[in-house]
């Protein structure tokens, strides 16, 4: 009896030490597994400074960030909020998705604690909320507008020098343990704790973006003034640089380019005659057909503007499109007799959109071509004067764009 009590109790003590090593393993792979989610945590706040840094475009960098906010707080989706201080009122700037495009097309909040955002705008204090519906300050119009039940919430305020500027708020926190997007109890404090820590380089990089729209803006509106100025030495030109704009974006429109390319355009295109404010007014202002040595004179516009604009540095991307755009396909054009693809793409698309307005604008001693005519001159021109892809974007932006195919339309859409 003794031995079989002592292995009876031998058996028990076995039983209970390998209960204890499984409870010590299941203790270290929930230590390993918080371990591996605070590295991907601090891998994901690294990689938002990248992504910071990665582009100049405002609306990607933002959305980039509040992808990056989903994946480190594990929730469905996050939005941005940016204060409109003269209005005292809260705009959605980025949301992703569909929902995102829902929010931003006007709907506002004011900064007052009548809303989640608002309240947070206007005391600076975070707030972590887990059953919105219930919350008295839940924005039903948001829902309304855009058919998305929120659940669950952080909103944290972006501050910039001791001042709220927006807010940053993430949505219905995710299960972490089923794959199917299933809704867990909520956020916790160490999710809030994180979204403030995140709001630091968000709030850097919304007053970044702040100050290059102005820039850009600036930039533009230096660039159309010049522009301008060119075309108030030429009454019977008027328009023409905002017509061929228009034009080449609705071509641009149909071919693949990158955004910076859509911008290189619009750029080539606003400068596209600069040059001819070194042209004598006796010829600029000619009201009768040019004989061949003043055009002579005026050919050389392409590359005056070329001399003059050369030297900022900003716009060597465009330079080619200013100074080739009366290139030819086949190599019969001017100033350099370049051929097919020698010449800059921004040249070629500038090429079609400036002969179009040049055959559809009345000139003092001649009426405007119908524009089915000079669609029709485009056409037959393709592989010879103009590059055969440009005129078929040419052909799609002339189907489905507005471009000045009715007499005394405008010529705006929503190409640019």
């Amino acid at each position: 009896m003794k031995n079989f009590a002592k292995k009876t109790s031998s058996n028990t003590d076995l039983k209970q030490a390998l209960e204890r090593i499984r409870d010590l393993e299941a203790e270290i792979q929930t230590m390993l597994m918080a371990m591996k989610e605070k590295i991907q945590q601090m891998e994901l706040l690294t990689q938002v400074s990248s992504i910071l840094n990665s582009s100049l475009d405002p609306e990607d960098v933002r959305e980039k960030t509040l992808e990056v906010t989903c994946e480190l707080l594990k929730c469905e989706t996050a939005s941005l909020l940016l204060v409109d201080s003269e209005k005292a009122e809260l705009y959605w700037d980025t949301a992703l998705g569909e929902t995102g495009k829902a929010l931003k097309k006007n709907l506002r909040l004011p900064i007052n604690d009548r809303s989640i955002a608002g309240s947070v705008a206007m005391s600076g204090e975070s707030l972590l909320i887990n059953d919105v519906e219930k919350d008295p300050r839940h924005f039903k119009k948001a829902t309304e507008k855009s058919s998305f039940q929120v659940k669950s919430m952080l909103c944290v305020p972006l501050r910039n020098k001791g001042k709220v500027v927006g807010v940053l708020q993430a949505l219905n926190k995710l299960h972490k343990i089923s794959s199917a997007s299933k809704f867990s109890e909520g956020f916790q404090q160490e999710d809030l704790q994180l979204l403030e820590t995140l709001s630091h380089p968000v709030s850097i990089a919304v007053e970044n973006s702040k100050l290059y729209t102005s820039l850009k803006r600036g930039f533009y509106d230096t660039v159309e003034a010049l522009a301008e100025s060119i075309e108030k030495k030429d009454h019977y030109t008027g328009g023409h640089t905002k017509r061929v704009v228009h034009f080449s974006l609705c071509v641009a429109k149909y071919m693949d380019l990158t955004p910076e390319e859509f911008e290189q355009v619009k750029l080539g295109a606003l400068l596209h005659d600069v040059g001819k404010i070194g042209v004598d007014d006796k010829i600029l202002k000619k009201q009768a057909p040019l004989d061949p040595e003043e055009w002579k004179v005026m050919r050389k516009h392409p590359e005056l503007g070329f001399d003059i604009m050369k030297r900022v540095e900003s716009l060597k991307g465009v330079m080619g499109g200013m100074r080739f755009h009366h290139e030819r396909w086949d190599g019969k054009g001017y100033p350099l007799g370049l051929k097919g693809e020698e010449i800059p793409l921004i040249a070629r698309i500038i090429a079609v959109a400036d002969a179009y307005d040049a055959m559809v604008s009345t000139r003092p001693y001649r009426k405007g071509l119908p524009a089915k005519i000079a669609y029709e001159e485009i056409l037959k021109y393709k592989g010879i004067q103009f590059d055969p892809h440009v005129v078929d974007a040419f052909i799609q932006a002339y189907q489905k764009e507005k471009m000045g195919q009715k007499q005394g339309e405008s010529i705006l859409s929503n190409c640019d």
